[in-house]
C-alpha cells in the first residue's frame, strides 16, 4: 500500500509511521473531515506523541454536491498540514485499492453521524485483515466494539448521543483526539506487543463473527427454519 501511495500520489508515506485509513463512499453524514476538526491539536499529537499519516479513499455520487465538497476539503486540509502530517487521497477507489488499504493501514477510522450508519462493512473488512477500528458507536461497531481489545470508541453509545449536529461534531472530535493522544499513538509506538494483541483480537472476535458465513446461517435459522416451524404449528 505504501509503495502504491508513494508512486501514485507522491505522498511520502513511511512504513514505520502509524497509518490511519478512511475509505468509503464520500457522503456528508460520514464526516470524513471530522479528524481535521482542530488541525492544530491533531498536528501537536503527531509532533509530540508520535507521527501520524492518513490515507483517504472513496467516491461521491455525481449528484451529491455535499459529498464532492467533503473530498475537496480533505485536499485543502492535506495542503494545510503539509510538512506536519502526511495525507493522501485515492480518487479512483475501487475493489483493488480496497484490498490494499483495508490490509495496509494500522487503524480504521469511522466517523458517521449517529444513528445514520446502516452497517459499516468497511470496518468489518479491515478487522479480517487485523486492523482495529477507531469508530463512533454506530452500525456494527455497537456490537463489535470492546474497548482496548478490538479497537476504540469515539463518544458514547447512540442512545446517549442525541445532541445537535454541531455539538456532536465537537464532542466526537475531542474524543477522537483524546483516544489518539492517550491510547492509540502511545500503544503503537511504545507497546508494540500490546498493539499486535489488539490486531489479533480484531481478527478473532470481529472477523470471526462479522462475516457472511455467520450471517447466512442466522438467516437460515431465524428467517426460514423458525418461520417454517411456526407455520407448521398453525
Amino acid at each position: 500500500m505504501v509503495d502504491y501511495l508513494n508512486r501514485e500520489t507522491n505522498a511520502g508515506f513511511d512504513r514505520d509511521v502509524l497509518t490511519i485509513g478512511y475509505a468509503r463512499r464520500a457522503a456528508a453524514y460520514k464526516r470524513g473531515t471530522l479528524i481535521f476538526y482542530d488541525i492544530e491539536r491533531l498536528a501537536k499529537i503527531a509532533e509530540h506523541i508520535g507521527a501520524i499519516q492518513i490515507v483517504f479513499g472513496g467516491k461521491a455520487h455525481p449528484r451529491d454536491q455535499d459529498g464532492k465538497d467533503m473530498i475537496r476539503r480533505i485536499y485543502e486540509f492535506r495542503d494545510a498540514l503539509r510538512g506536519r502530517i502526511r495525507v493522501a487521497y485515492l480518487s479512483n477507489y475501487d475493489m483493488t485499492l480496497a484490498k490494499l488499504v483495508c490490509a495496509g493501514v494500522d487503524v480504521w477510522l469511522n466517523t458517521p453521524l449517529p444513528p445514520r450508519e446502516a452497517s459499516g462493512t468497511s470496518g468489518m473488512k479491515a478487522a479480517v485483515n487485523g486492523v482495529p477500528s477507531l469508530s463512533v458507536l454506530d452500525g456494527w461497531w455497537i456490537e463489535g466494539h470492546v474497548e482496548d481489545v478490538t479497537g476504540w470508541s469515539i463518544g458514547d453509545r447512540v442512545e446517549a448521543c442525541m445532541e445537535p449536529d454541531g455539538a456532536m461534531d465537537a464532542c466526537h472530535a475531542a474524543e477522537l483526539y483524546r483516544k489518539l493522544e492517550e491510547k492509540i499513538v502511545p500503544c503503537f509506538y511504545q507497546d508494540r506487543a500490546r498493539f499486535i494483541e489488539i490486531m489479533r483480537h480484531a481478527i478473532a472476535l470481529n472477523g470471526g463473527f462479522f462475516n457472511t458465513q455467520r450471517m447466512v446461517a442466522q438467516y437460515l435459522h431465524n428467517a426460514y427454519r423458525l418461520t417454517g416451524e411456526y407455520i407448521r404449528r398453525g
